[in-house]
């Protein structure tokens, strides 16, 4: 079993591989590398076989998505520690050692991020992950360093090595042994927050997730599905109330998920007064794809769910009302929660 398996998972991204791949083959020395294909139709194969005869390729059936194709992929890698990167993100030197020594010294931590800097604009903090993830009361993703649109300066003020709620899948550390205790990634959300349902999953099991400033990558973001494309409007509206159902606590648990529903109508009516007639169908159609498929996901709960999961009561509230815009502010808000 090798220590630590790089995994980029790809789907007709030839151009990325020949941009990103050198900096990860540099930097990652005492890792295997691993290309995980989704069956693409470009040349993205042939070019990492032919430029690239150190890298393993793992070919997968079909267009899987993330949560699939990282699944089905993984089956046939061994190694101890997965680090699954997306093909977009650029590596630094010695990004790997820090992590691996987090994983050496702390046995209770099952999932580490590092820091994640944007590609096209290098002193800020990325979209996808930034200092690490948590979420509110009503399942509504932020990070410190980004709060909805608003993106920080890295001026040094997350240089602390936190718990987190969830990690980014942009750049995703991962046990082994913890993954396979989870069962994966869920397969039916394709894309997009599967890995923080993942990482609630893993809190609920009472693993730890890290955030590790000293290791640094850089990701350029968007390079599957644009920030404003309304499927990805669709797929993560969707995936966070199908996560809820999951992972949420029986206390509560109906009133969490109807007011989420409200405040998604609001967004929806946001999306109208704005022109973006897409994503208002896609809020709407996320809905309708939830009310099929909650019954099936009701039957996905565990009888623990962790009662103490969100940072601050409203992320919403907070960003647009009170005008709290980073997350220093936002955390030390009085709708702090903090035990």
């Amino acid at each position: 079993m090798d220590k630590i398996a790089v995994v980029i998972l790809n789907w007709n991204g030839v151009k990325l591989l020949e941009q990103f791949l050198p900096s990860v083959i540099q930097f990652s020395e005492g890792a295997t590398i691993y290309v995980a294909d989704n069956d693409s139709t470009d040349t993205s194969v042939e070019f990492v076989q032919q430029n690239f005869p150190t890298v393993k390729v793992v070919k997968n059936t079909g267009n899987y998505g993330f949560a699939k194709g990282y699944n089905d992929a993984l089956k046939h890698i061994d190694a101890e520690i997965y680090a699954l990167v997306n093909s977009d993100i650029e590596v630094t030197k010695d990004w790997l050692k820090p992590i691996l020594e987090t994983f050496d010294n702390e046995k209770q931590t099952g999932i580490i991020q590092p820091k994640i800097r944007d590609f096209k604009n290098k002193e800020y903090f990325e979209y996808a992950g930034a200092a690490g993830g948590f979420i509110d009361k009503f399942g509504y993703p932020f990070c410190r360093g980004r709060v909805f649109e608003t993106i920080e300066k890295d001026n040094n003020q997350y240089d602390d090595n936190c718990e987190l709620f969830w990690a980014s899948g942009a750049c995703f550390f991962i046990r082994k042994n913890v993954f396979q205790e989870l069962g994966g990634f869920d397969e039916s959300f394709f894309a997009h927050q599967e890995e923080i349902d993942l990482c609630w999953r893993a809190l609920n099991e009472g693993h730890i997730i890290k955030y590790n400033y000293q290791s640094l990558v850089y990701h350029v973001g968007g390079a599957t599905l644009q920030q404003g494309n309304p499927k990805k409007t669709y797929l993560n509206f969707r995936n966070s109330l199908l996560m809820l159902v999951k992972n949420l606590p029986k206390r509560g648990l109906f009133w969490v998920i109807f007011l989420r529903m409200v405040l998604d109508g609001i967004a929806g009516i946001r999306f109208l007064t704005q022109g973006k007639f897409g994503h208002t169908f896609a809020i709407l159609k996320a809905h309708f794809s939830f009310y099929c498929l909650s019954l099936k996901y009701l039957k996905k709960r565990k009888d623990f769910q962790i009662q103490q999961y969100y940072t601050v009561k409203s992320v919403v509230y907070l960003y647009y009302i009170k005008k709290l815009l980073v997350f220093k502010e936002i955390f030390n808000s009085n709708q702090n929660i903090k035990n």
